[in-house]
């Protein structure tokens, strides 16, 4: 790896202790938090404002996956009590949400003794291959077998070597691909096969990797002013009206979502250091989607804060603020300054954390508030509750390591070094 990819990080929070010591506090208050979501029917529950589960809403794919990958994480960092909570999230992976005749993973557990239902969708698995991965670099008992089967499913149904991207979903037999291509589920794709390439030393899942960012970023969203289109049809034609009726939905709305094009500009810097011969262009476009994300999105009605979705214009169309935006505008800052050594990141990243405490992190009843209304006050018009703590997470331990290898990789390399 050039020296260059590194970038400096003088001047930087991170480099202070008493920062590290800051964000390792609050990343233990969020484990805390997230415990209380383990499920006596597998997996992990959605938590509301409180952390109380809540039994109505089933044990999710996207929750029990992402809790698996935090508490492997926290295991690796030597959170007595995390592993425990990992194998929970494996158990059933391995189990109830475990499609044992036809293969890969229900979005649900249903609720009571409701028939299993629904679509087997890339997103969901992507988080299979990321939680498994972790749990397999975790050495947890099982792990290895799931992150097998895992990218065995993901190769087999949903990676599409033709075209250089990932299928949508299918119905649970996977007879019936449904006819969108979705950008969200592509980028967290991205985050999986990086994750996968780790723990499994196979070099072709960040070729793949490679092979997803070069359409949505590379030609599409350079062609789109640096904006990332979220919706496609199954040919790779832009969708630009795509749920004009259902502007708020949590996964797929309307318009574009500037809070992506800040993931996916972290994700394009840990592309880049993971592959030994990376593109220029990666670093670039890093660039291009952070400075037209924050443009578009952080303070654009007089307070502070990221509006959660624009239109083609530019204008903005769901006005809320969502926790995991401002998440992934912190990890982006940190990721750009460790590369380009840029200071103007470093302000950012200082600005966000502020807002962060401000607005965000509820010191009160646990976790950060899930969404705010344009006056920053709690709201619930996208997401009611509390069920996610992975981009907090995040949020907290990325800027701590470096672009490459994934978090996962990089604490078992510090575990392995400390024995």
């Amino acid at each position: 790896m050039n020296a260059s990819h590194h970038g400096s990080r003088d001047g930087s929070w991170v480099a202070l202790a008493t920062h590290r010591d800051w964000l390792d506090a609050e990343a233990g208050r969020l484990l805390r938090f997230g415990a209380a979501a383990r499920d006596p029917r597998g997996g992990f529950a959605w938590l509301d404002g409180d952390g109380v589960p809540d039994p109505a809403r089933g044990v999710q794919l996207w929750i029990t996956t992402r809790m698996a990958h935090v508490f492997a994480l926290a295991h690796l960092r030597g959170v007595p009590g995390a592993g425990p909570l990992a194998d929970h999230g494996l158990a059933a992976l391995s189990g109830p949400l475990r499609d044992a005749e036809h293969g890969g993973w229900y979005p649900a557990i249903p609720v009571g003794d409701g028939p299993q239902e629904g679509r087997k969708e890339a997103y969901g698995h992507a988080f299979v291959l990321l939680a498994a991965s972790s749990l397999a670099l975790a050495g947890r008992p099982g792990a290895k077998g799931l992150l097998a089967e895992a990218a065995a499913v993901f190769e087999r149904r949903f990676w599409d070597d033709e075209r250089g991207w990932v299928r949508e979903s299918f119905d649970r037999a996977w007879t019936e691909p449904e006819a969108y291509l979705g950008a969200n589920a592509n980028m967290h794709a991205v985050e999986a096969f990086l994750a996968a390439a780790d723990a499994t030393g196979d070099g072709v899942w960040r070729t793949r990797a490679l092979r997803i960012a070069e359409f949505f970023v590379h030609q599409v969203a350079r062609a789109q002013w640096w904006r990332v289109p979220e919706h496609f049809a199954p040919n790779g034609r832009i969708l630009p009206d795509y749920n004009e009726d259902a502007k708020d939905d949590a996964f797929r709305p309307y318009g574009t979502t500037p809070g992506h094009s800040l993931e996916w500009a972290r994700l394009l810097l840990n592309l880049e250091a993971a592959l030994p011969d990376p593109p220029d262009w990666l670093a670039d476009a890093a660039r291009w989607l952070f400075v037209v994300a924050v443009g578009a999105a952080w303070n654009r009605d007089g307070r502070p804060g990221f509006v959660y979705t624009i239109d083609g214009e530019g204008r903005p169309v769901v006005r809320e603020r969502m926790h995991w935006v401002v998440a992934e505008a912190i990890a982006a800052a940190a990721a750009l300054h460790r590369r380009t050594g840029d200071l103007v990141y470093e302000h950012w990243y200082r600005v966000w954390w502020d807002y962060a405490a401000e607005h965000i992190v509820d010191t009160r009843h646990g976790s950060w508030h899930h969404e705010l209304d344009p006056g920053n006050r709690p709201s619930s018009t996208v997401w009611s509750g509390k069920p996610d703590i992975y981009h907090a997470y995040q949020a907290t331990l990325l800027p701590q390591l470096g672009l490459a290898p994934t978090a996962a990789a990089a604490l078992r390399a510090r575990l392995d070094g400390a024995s």
